[in-house]
């Protein structure tokens, strides 16, 4: 592979990625080779570049199309105290899906005013956690949630702001474990069924509730425009007829979704496309039903932080099967990236400290756990591999970590954030006491 080659990969890498004058895969300046000599492998980093970039575009492109838009980082695709920090200061809100991914946020000073907590079965402690802590919009996704969040205003006299999460029976055509807007899902309010209906009389006659809107999401990765003006239009025709006369319709939440490109093979859509898909089909329904115009609002959270991520591996063992495959053992595997093993995901590779080299060699990369199934990337090149070279897998930003495991009892790798004025360690490599401490009661 030579540098010309990467330059056609540098939509599925970090900012600045190149290669430098020895032949090592460098980022930001930083020589990844030397990362790895400085705080260990396997590791992974995210390029903040890259990070406020992605979030700058998602702002401006959608402005440009939409007088009123909000962009709520969906905190699921990863989430730590610096990249809440980073997320702030480019005036990006944050959604949640659980009373930890809450805490991360109540911590780190988060503006609570700022926060939307999702999920199909909230805790009535996580819902008292939230309305305690002042947070802006509860998404509610159950009769159960909406009767239980009610009676926790009553007893905490106070009003809570509400969406409900509609589900529109839109097929996205992507992964069936990640399509979320379809009929046969455990999230939202059918509209099909009558359910959507039912729970907007509901929401509006809680006294503790004050419903603001509606949400909805169709799944994730959406490589297709079409399903979004598809569920757009049935939505609105929906609130049209349905939506409560004395109530004003102020949010109008069209989830997330947003792909990112995982190998040079993968379409590539643009986030100016989504914005224009999304944008004209409101505009069109508010047109045509004579509405004000909603509030916006949209959750990209792998489309944020996926590109600025890269995880690096460090080969061992190497198994030559003549005529049928070469698998490429490293020292990670499934318990810090699951995506390959759950779902099917494909990951380009680059060799680190050959990356000068031409990758002509066909191979799996393997992982180091006890599971046939746990490979990273099957049927890639790299240049002749041999133990102690260094790999590099892009696009690795979202849920890798977030879904991380200790299985074996593995160690979760360190996370270091590559800054313009030097790295920090945002999360430090687990030791043992770590994973042992809690083992005993």
């Amino acid at each position: 592979m030579t540098e010309h080659t990467l330059e056609k990969l540098n939509h599925i890498f970090p900012d600045n990625t190149k290669i430098n004058k020895d032949g090592i895969l460098e980022i930001g300046g930083y020589d990844l080779s030397k990362l790895i000599s400085d705080y260990g492998s396997p590791l992974y980093l995210y390029d903040e570049k890259t990070i406020r970039n992605s979030a700058r575009v998602f702002m401006n492109e959608f402005r440009l199309n939409y007088d009123k838009i909000h962009v709520s980082y969906s905190s699921k695709a990863f989430i730590n105290s610096s990249l809440v920090k980073i997320l702030n200061e480019e005036n990006l809100g944050i959604d949640v899906v659980s009373g930890g991914e809450l805490e991360v946020l109540i911590r780190s000073e988060f503006p609570m005013g700022k926060v939307n907590f999702h999920g199909n079965n909230k805790s009535e402690y996580e819902l008292i956690k939230a309305v305690k802590n002042k947070i802006g919009l509860i998404t509610v996704d159950s009769f159960y949630e909406l009767d239980l969040l009610d009676e926790i205003c009553k007893k905490l006299n106070t009003k809570q702001d509400i969406t409900l999460r509609l589900s529109p029976s839109v097929d996205p055509h992507t992964h069936r474990l990640t399509s979320t807007g379809i009929l046969d899902t455990k999230f939202g309010f059918s509209i099909e069924t009558g359910a959507a209906k039912e729970a907007l009389e509901v929401a509006n006659s809680k006294p503790g509730l004050n419903l603001k809107g509606i949400h909805f999401h169709l799944g994730s990765p959406i490589f297709e425009l079409n399903p979004y003006s598809e569920a757009i239009d049935y939505v609105f025709d929906f609130i049209k007829a349905n939506y409560p006369k004395n109530l004003k319709f102020e949010i109008f939440n069209v989830g997330g979704g947003f792909s990112v490109a995982y190998t040079s093979e993968d379409p590539v859509v643009s986030t100016k496309q989504y914005a224009q898909t999304i944008c004209t089909s409101i505009k069109r329904n508010i047109a045509k039903y004579n509405m004000d115009n909603p509030l916006l609002v949209i959750e990209p959270g792998r489309a944020i932080v996926a590109r600025s991520g890269v995880a690096i591996y460090t080969i061992g063992g190497i198994k030559i099967i003549p005529n049928l495959r070469t698998y490429v053992s490293v020292d990670g595997g499934m318990a810090d990236n699951i995506r390959p093993a759950l779902y099917g995901s494909k990951y380009t590779v680059l060799s680190v400290n050959k990356a000068n080299k031409i990758h002509d060699n066909l191979v799996t990369v393997a992982g180091k756990y006890c599971e046939t199934g746990d490979n990273l990337a099957e049927n890639v090149l790299l240049p002749e591999p041999n133990p102690n070279d260094l790999i590099a897998i892009p696009v690795s930003g979202a849920y890798n970590s977030s879904m991380s495991s200790n299985y074996n009892v593995s160690l979760r790798p360190a996370i270091i954030l590559l800054k313009k004025d030097g790295i920090k360690i945002i999360r430090r490599r687990e030791t043992y006491d770590d994973v042992l401490l809690t083992s005993e009661i």
